[in-house]
């Protein structure tokens, strides 16, 4: 082979192993900072969700009008939460029990933005409180997990009020509708002695429900003397969820 042609051949494996260095390095970049073309691109993560203001959760609550007669708005606080509600125990997570009852405070404190409804029922001489809340799912979890162990801790005991003397009380799980994300319900039922042996016991039946929606909670109480009309727990969660996930889509249109 002649000088000439074998310069002529080196040089042309020169520019081939220089323009393959040159495509790999043009492709670098794209392994390192973007999806492979042929890869489904994911997009930019969602921000979260803005708190529930004040004005939202009060659009939120649910009204008589959602309950049918007899229920009316409240004319005051129900006789037989001071009566029974105020009691004590030696257990320590029953009478957490009956503190957040008392205190309405099923969802823990005040959050920063929540809107509480009572509503009654003359007929049966019952009560329905309602609050809605802006909660972290965590802290909303938190308070789910609390209640789905009461009824093994505190599934039998007694209580002392002042007013009602010694309340026997039973916490057993109750059955929601399948609504939100997550939701844990009880019935509790506080039971006293008669006044003398020609009174009937009197049974104080409490239905307690939470549930988590979003970045949202809603808790409930629906107590009666005797057998409240439990056909309005579930209406109240159902009509209630959906009016809050119905201002929350209404907050991310406008926004």
């Amino acid at each position: 082979m002649s000088l000439r042609p074998a310069r002529l051949l080196a040089s042309a494996l020169a520019v081939t192993a220089l323009l393959t260095v040159s495509g790999c390095l043009s492709r670098e970049p794209d392994r390192a900072g973007h999806a492979a073309s042929d890869a489904p691109s994911t997009g930019p993560r969602s921000a979260a969700a803005p708190a529930l203001t004040a004005a939202q959760a009060q659009a939120a609550l649910i009204t008589d009008t959602d309950l049918g007669s007899p229920w009316t708005p409240t004319e005051g606080t129900a006789t037989w939460r001071d009566t029974l509600l105020k009691a004590t125990t030696d257990l320590p997570d029953c009478q957490r029990l009956l503190d957040v009852l008392y205190a309405d405070e099923l969802l823990g404190g005040t959050p920063a933005a929540h809107a509480v409804i009572a509503l009654d029922d003359g007929d049966d001489q019952a009560q329905l409180r309602y609050q809605v809340a802006s909660l972290p799912p965590a802290d909303a979890d938190r308070t789910l997990a609390w209640l789905r162990t009461l009824p093994q801790r505190c599934g039998q005991f007694t209580a002392a009020t002042t007013a009602a003397g010694p309340q026997y009380v039973q916490v057993s799980e109750a059955a929601l509708p399948p609504v939100g994300g997550a939701r844990q319900g009880l019935r509790i039922t506080l039971t006293g002695q008669p006044q003398s042996q020609y009174d009937d016991p009197v049974t104080l039946t409490l239905d307690v429900a939470a549930v988590r929606v979003g970045d949202d909670a809603i808790a409930l109480t629906n107590g009666a003397l005797g057998t409240e009309p439990s056909d309005a727990t579930r209406q109240a969660l159902e009509r209630g969820v959906q009016r809050l996930t119905q201002i929350r889509e209404q907050g991310r249109v406008q926004a």
